[in-house]
C-alpha cells in the first residue's frame, strides 16, 4: 500500500532516524517520560504479575499464563506504563499495561510525561530501528541486557499529541487487520499440521488399504492393528542397534576429519547428509565405543528435551552418546519405522526415566514392539506417506513465508509511522469498522512522491 511522505522534512542529524518531519521535535527518553523503579516483593502481592514470557514477541500482546504467585522482586506498574523487556531487547517485549500490576523486574516501566501519548510511545519503542539500537548496546553473552542509561539517552521523535494519537490509532487499525490476517494464516498451519498427523496416523497403524479386517494386537497401547500385520520387537528386527560416544575434546587430531559425526542437534526428522563437526579415522580407532553406521540407519535421540526426535542418515557417519542407532534389517524397512516412531514420540518419551534430565536407554528402545506388513508393503506405506508429507510440508512452507511477509509489513509499517517517513494524519477510515480505507488529501499526492510499503 502507498502512503505519502511529509512535504517538509530537516535532517535530524542522527543516522538511524535520517530526515524527519520539519513540525517533529527530537528529545532524548528520560526527558519525556519517567523511569518507575518500584519495586515489591511478589509473594506478598495480590496484583497479577506477568513475566517477559507473558509478553509476545513484536506485537505488544500480552499473552495468557497471568499468575500472582510468582516468587522475588517484581516492579509495580499502572494502567498507562509502557514495560520493556531489557533481557534480551532484540526479542521487543514490549506492552502497553491495561491495568495495575507486577512485572519482572528484568523489565523496565516506563511512565510517560504530558507531552507523550503512551500508545506511540508503545509503538515507538516496537519499531526496528529502536529496537536495533537498543540490542547493539547490550552486555553479557549468555543473558544480554540493556540498561536505561543507555535507553534513556535515546532520541525520541515527538509530534504534538494530536498527531501521536493520529499515528497510535493508525497502527492500531492497521496491526488488528494485519493480525487477522496472521491468524487465518496460523490457523491454516493447524490444520495442515493436524492433516499430516493423521494421515501418518492412519497409515503406519492400519495401512492404505480401507477395507482391511483388524484384529486385538494383544498389546493395550497398541490397541487393533490389521489382520495379517505381525508384531516385531525392535532387537529382534535390525541386526545393529548402538550408540556412540564424544572424542576427548583435549585432542585436536579426533577432530575436522571427514567422518561426519552426528548430535542430537542434527536429528530433525530428515535425511542427514552433513554434520557441523566431523571426526577423524584416529578418533574411530582410538574409541572402541565409535562406530560408522551405514548411510539409510535411523538414528534416535535418548536424552532430555530432544528424546524420540529422528534422523535418517543420507551418508556413513558416527554418533554421539546421546543418539541411538537401528541400522540394516531385513524385517524392517526404516522409512516405515522412522514414520511409526515419528507417531509415537509420546510413547517414547513415556519410556524414558529420571528427574530434570529424562533419558531413555537403548534396551527401552529394543523392547519396543512395532506392528509391521510385509516388507513390500512397509515400502508402499512410507512412498505413499513420502509424497504426501512432501506436499503438506511444501504448503506449509508457503503458509509460513506469508506469516512472514506479514509480519515483516507489520514492523516496517510501525517504523515507518513513528519515525516520520509517512504521513497518515489523513487517513479517513470506514465509520462502520473503524478501518483505515484511503488518504484524503488530493493536494499533497501532487506534490509528495508516495511510500510503497
Amino acid at each position: 500500500m502507498k502512503y505519502l511522505p511529509y512535504q517538509i522534512q530537516q535532517d535530524s542529524d542522527i543516522t538511524w532516524l535520517q530526515n524527519i518531519p520539519n513540525h517533529w521535535r527530537v528529545i532524548r527518553l528520560k526527558f519525556a517520560t519517567n523511569l518507575i523503579n518500584n519495586k515489591v516483593n511478589a509473594e506478598n502481592s495480590n496484583l497479577p504479575y506477568i513475566g517477559l514470557e507473558h509478553i509476545e514477541s513484536w506485537t505488544g500482546k500480552k499473552l495468557n499464563g497471568e499468575i500472582s504467585d510468582s516468587e522475588g522482586t517484581a516492579s509495580m506498574f499502572i494502567s498507562g506504563d509502557v514495560l520493556f523487556g531489557k533481557l534480551r531487547p532484540y526479542l521487543a517485549k514490549v506492552h502497553l499495561a491495561k491495568q495495575e500490576g507486577l512485572i519482572s523486574s528484568e523489565a523496565l516501566v516506563i511512565r510517560c510525561k504530558n507531552s507523550v501519548n503512551s500508545d506511540f510511545l508503545k509503538y515507538y519503542i516496537l519499531s526496528r530501528d529502536f529496537i536495533n539500537i537498543v540490542d547493539s548496546s547490550t552486555y553479557g553473552s549468555k543473558m544480554p541486557r540493556a540498561s536505561w542509561n543507555f535507553i534513556g539517552n535515546l532520541p525520541l521523535l515527538l509530534p504534538e499529541i494530536k498527531e501521536q494519537q493520529s499515528i497510535a490509532r493508525f497502527l492500531d487499525h492497521k496491526t488488528a487487520q494485519i493480525d487477522t490476517l496472521i491468524a487465518k494464516q496460523q490457523a491454516l498451519l493447524t490444520k495442515l499440521t493436524e492433516k499430516r498427523t493423521a494421515l501418518i496416523s492412519h497409515a503406519v497403524t492400519k495401512g492404505l488399504d480401507p477395507s482391511v479386517k483388524m484384529k486385538d494386537s494383544g498389546v493395550e497401547w497398541l490397541g487393533e492393528i490389521p489382520e495379517h500385520w505381525e508384531i516385531w520387537k525392535v532387537t529382534h528386527g535390525f541386526k545393529t542397534i548402538g550408540s556412540g560416544t564424544t572424542p576427548k575434546s583435549d585432542n585436536p587430531s579426533f577432530y575436522d576429519g571427514n567422518i561426519p559425526w552426528i548430535t542430537t542437534s542434527e536429528l530433525r526428522e530428515r535425511v542427514i547428509y552433513d554434520t557441523t563437526h566431523k571426526i577423524t579415522e584416529e578418533a574411530v580407532k582410538a574409541h572402541s565405543t565409535l562406530k560408522l553406521y551405514s548411510a539409510g540407519s535411523l538414528a534416535i535421540a535418548m536424552y532430555g528435551a530432544t528424546i524420540g526426535r529422528l534422523g535418517i542418515l543420507g551418508t556413513n557417519a558416527a554418533v554421539n552418546q546421546a543418539c541411538c542407532v537401528f541400522s540394516e534389517s531385513n524385517v524392517f524397512y526404516i522409512q516405515f519405522v522412522y514414520y511409526w516412531l515419528w507417531m509415537h514420540r509420546p510413547i517414547l518419551i513415556s519410556l524414558s526415566n529420571g528427574g530434570g534430565q529424562p533419558n531413555l536407554n537403548q534396551d527401552d528402545l529394543k523392547k519396543l514392539s512395532v506392528p509391521i506388513p510385509s516388507f513390500n508393503e512397509q515400502k508402499r506405506i512410507a512412498n505413499f506417506l513420502n509424497e504426501k508429507t512432501v506436499k503438506l510440508d511444501d504448503q506449509n512452507k508457503k503458509v509460513e513465508a506469508i506469516i512472514m511477509r506479514l509480519q515483516e509489513y507489520r514492523s516496517t509499517l510501525i517504523t515507518k509511522a513513528v519515525t516520520g517517513k509517512i504521513d497518515v494524519r489523513q487517513v479517513v477510515y470506514d465509520t462502520e469498522n473503524s478501518t483505515p480505507l484511503m488518504r484524503n488529501n488530493s493536494s499533497a499526492s501532487t506534490l509528495s512522491n508516495p511510500v510503497n510499503i
